[in-house]
C-alpha cells in the first residue's frame, strides 16, 4: 500500500473510523508510532499524518507535512469500451489503471446486451484502491456514451481495434483514442464508419475476449 485514500486528505486533522479504521489497525496492523500517508486523488499531493489519539473505534490524525508527488501516465490513452459483462469490467479495471489508461468511456453498441449496467460507484471504489496499491496519483476518468456514432462525433480521430492488416504497433504513437468491441464484436455497419487506416489489429490470429483486448491495447499503446 503506497498510500491510503481519504476524500478529506489535506485537512489539518482527520478522523478515521468505520471500515477504514478496521482495515488500517486490525487488518493491516498499522503501528501507532508510525505516520500514515494519504491522498485525496484530486490534487497531486501526498499528505503525512501523525496519530494524535487512537481508540478501539476511531483514530484522530494531525497533518505533519505534504509533498507534491506526481505519478501519472506519461501519455494519454482514452478507451471507448463497448459495454460487456460488468463483472469482467470490475475484474480488469485495476489492471487498466495500473497500466496507465487515462479515460474509459463505456459505449452502448449494436451488440451490447442491454441487461448490463455499469456500476460507476463500484468502479470508482476499485480504482481508488488500485491507485492506493500502485501509487498512481489519480485514477481513470469514467464516462458513458449512448452510441458509437455519438462517440465518433465527439472524438473524430478515434481508432478501432479489430481484425486488420494494419498493426497497432505501427500507429501507437498516433493513437490517443481507440474503441474496443463487446463480446459480439463490431457490426458491419459500425466497421464501415472507420477508414481502413484507422482500423488496427495485432499479430494474434485468435479471437480475443473484449477484456483481453482492452488490457492488450493499453499495454501496447502505453509501452
Amino acid at each position: 500500500m503506497q498510500f491510503t485514500y481519504h476524500e478529506n486528505a489535506a485537512d489539518q486533522s482527520l478522523k478515521i473510523d468505520g471500515d477504514l479504521h478496521k482495515y488500517l489497525f486490525k487488518i493491516r496492523r498499522q503501528d501507532s508510532n508510525q505516520n500514515l500517508y494519504f491522498r485525496n486523488l484530486e490534487d497531486n499531493y501526498i499528505y503525512e499524518y501523525e496519530i494524535s489519539n487512537i481508540s478501539r473505534r476511531d483514530t484522530l490524525l494531525n497533518l505533519v507535512s505534504k509533498e507534491e508527488k506526481i505519478i501519472q501516465p506519461h501519455k494519454d490513452l482514452h478507451i471507448g469500451w463497448c459495454i460487456i459483462d460488468t463483472k469482467e469490467v470490475e475484474k480488469n479495471i485495476a489492471l487498466l489503471n495500473e497500466i496507465g489508461v487515462s479515460k474509459i468511456t463505456f459505449i452502448s453498441c449494436q451488440y451490447t446486451q442491454k441487461k448490463y449496467k455499469i456500476n460507476f460507484e463500484k468502479l470508482d471504489k476499485l480504482l481508488k484502491n488500485s491507485s492506493s496499491q500502485c501509487g498512481r496519483s489519480n485514477i481513470i476518468e469514467l464516462d458513458y456514451c449512448d452510441s458509437l456514432d455519438e462517440f465518433i462525433k465527439t472524438f473524430p480521430d478515434t481508432y478501432m481495434f479489430n481484425f486488420s492488416s494494419n498493426n497497432i504497433n505501427d500507429s501507437k504513437e498516433d493513437i490517443k483514442t481507440i474503441v474496443i468491441g463487446c463480446e459480439g464484436g463490431f457490426s458491419d455497419d459500425e466497421i464501415s464508419k472507420f477508414k481502413q487506416d484507422k482500423i488496427v489489429g495485432c499479430n494474434i490470429n485468435a479471437i480475443l475476449k473484449s477484456q483481453t483486448a482492452a488490457v492488450s491495447v493499453a499495454s501496447i499503446v502505453l509501452s
